[in-house]
């Protein structure tokens, strides 16, 4: 009776420190997703400026009397502007928009799922009313955030850079003994926003890609209507790929409508 009762007791301690875990980890599951303090920079350092839902929103805007446009929307710990001069480089006919994300760069608020990618439709609505055709490019997190835009607005082209088919996927497959699934409330559903999408789509994977599985941005491919172009940067992690000639080509020679071999 006495082991019996131990045991018991074990398991019943196992059983509350799991159900512990699980709710810290519900409870603080959004400061595990969102890094924004080493993007924070003065308002004045900005260029452009967006006040929705009580909420201000800045950025920079590159060749801003091009006829196209092009939103950028980044990765978790991003700092936006830091791709500013490459981009006014390599996307020399496109006015390039670099909004930060709530409580990024110098933006107010709170980052949240339902929130930023209510951000993007604003900017989309504001930014396809002054140039001809909007293009768009989302890196990593972003790229949930440019496919729920894709799924709701007319964009000319959808470039996604390190995507994954679920953010909650993605903790599912780094935390198995968790039930992430779950316990998820910014989930990114890339997949299933993106099922009926048959504009051209850009995937890029980086060969290397600690944080995103493979599977994951399989599964996103696979979900699409329509094949996407797949580019492979070979030997690349999931950061720091930003110089490398081939994801300079890809961006340029998809948003150009050209053949990947160009």
């Amino acid at each position: 009776m006495s082991a019996g009762r131990t045991a018991l007791g074990t398991l019943l301690a196992l059983a509350l420190g799991y159900a512990a875990l699980c709710a810290w980890l519900y409870a603080g599951q959004r400061q595990m997703v969102y890094f924004p303090a080493a993007t924070r920079v003065a308002a004045r350092e900005t260029d452009f400026v967006l006040r929705h839902e009580g909420e201000t929103l800045r950025g920079w805007v590159l060749n801003r009397d091009a006829e196209r446009a092009l939103l950028y929307f980044g990765g978790n710990a991003e700092a936006v502007a830091a791709n500013r001069a490459a981009f006014a480089r390599w996307f020399p006919e496109h006015a390039v928009y670099l909004v930060a994300y709530r409580g990024y760069g110098a933006s107010t608020g709170t980052p949240e799922e339902a929130a930023l990618v209510s951000d993007a439709r604003f900017l989309f609505d504001v930014v396809s009313s002054r140039h001809r055709s909007v293009d768009v490019i989302g890196r990593s997190l972003g790229s949930g955030v440019a496919s729920q835009l894709a799924a709701n607005r007319p964009i000319a082209r959808l470039v996604l850079v390190t995507p994954f088919d679920s953010l909650a996927a993605v903790g599912q497959a780094h935390y198995p003994w968790l039930p992430v699934q779950w316990l998820a409330r910014d989930r990114y559903d890339s997949a299933r926003h993106l099922a009926d999408y048959r504009g051209p789509v850009l995937v890029v994977r980086a060969e290397h890609d600690a944080l995103i599985p493979a599977d994951s941005t399989r599964r996103l491919a696979e979900a699409l209507p329509q094949p996407p172009r797949i580019v492979v940067l070979e030997g690349a992690g999931h950061n720091g790929f930003d110089a490398a000639p081939a994801y300079a080509r890809a961006l340029q020679a998809f948003l150009d409508d050209r053949p990947a071999s160009d």
